[in-house]
């Protein structure tokens, strides 16, 4: 698996939005929703020189929104399945937009299971003497394959 430390931008998506708590995984449903309305968003994706979305983002926050960890063994907090766009783009009805704050992170490749990826990057940052300071991101890249990374962002203990 393929871990690297990265500085990660702010980003803005514009996406559809719901609450995880235990037992519950909100992502599925929201994809689905997201990806079968993505028409009415389309035309603000932010897109790199070939035409391609430059990111679809699973991004994640605590519930007041603050952008920490979920809560609970990271069971519950807040998914935003959507698209990045702009920092002037407004969401149409219905959407909701969020602007993640830059940060510095680990970056893991995820090669297999979703579940081993995260692990290992919490064990990654332990191993380096890092803790986590907000939540994990997610992001596809169409222009590499559909290639998902998963964001750790991080402080130094």
């Amino acid at each position: 698996m393929e871990i690297r430390v990265c500085e990660l931008p702010s980003v803005s998506i514009i996406g559809m939005e719901g609450g995880a708590e235990p037992g519950h995984n909100p992502a599925p449903a929201l994809w689905e929703q997201a990806n079968a309305r993505f028409s009415e968003v389309e035309a603000l994706a932010l897109r790199d020189e070939n035409g391609a979305p430059v990111g679809v983002w699973g991004a994640m926050s605590d519930l007041s929104r603050s952008f920490l960890p979920w809560e609970d063994g990271f069971t519950r907090g807040l998914y935003l399945a959507g698209v990045q766009v702009p920092p002037e783009a407004l969401p149409p009805e219905g959407w909701v937009k969020w602007t993640l704050p830059a940060f510095a992170c680990l970056q893991v490749k995820v090669e297999g299971d979703y579940a081993a990826a995260f692990r290992e990057g919490l064990d990654e940052l332990e191993h380096r003497g890092l803790s986590l300071a907000g939540a994990a991101q997610e992001c596809r890249r169409p222009a590499e394959g559909g290639q998902l990374c998963l964001f750790f962002p991080f402080k130094r203990l």
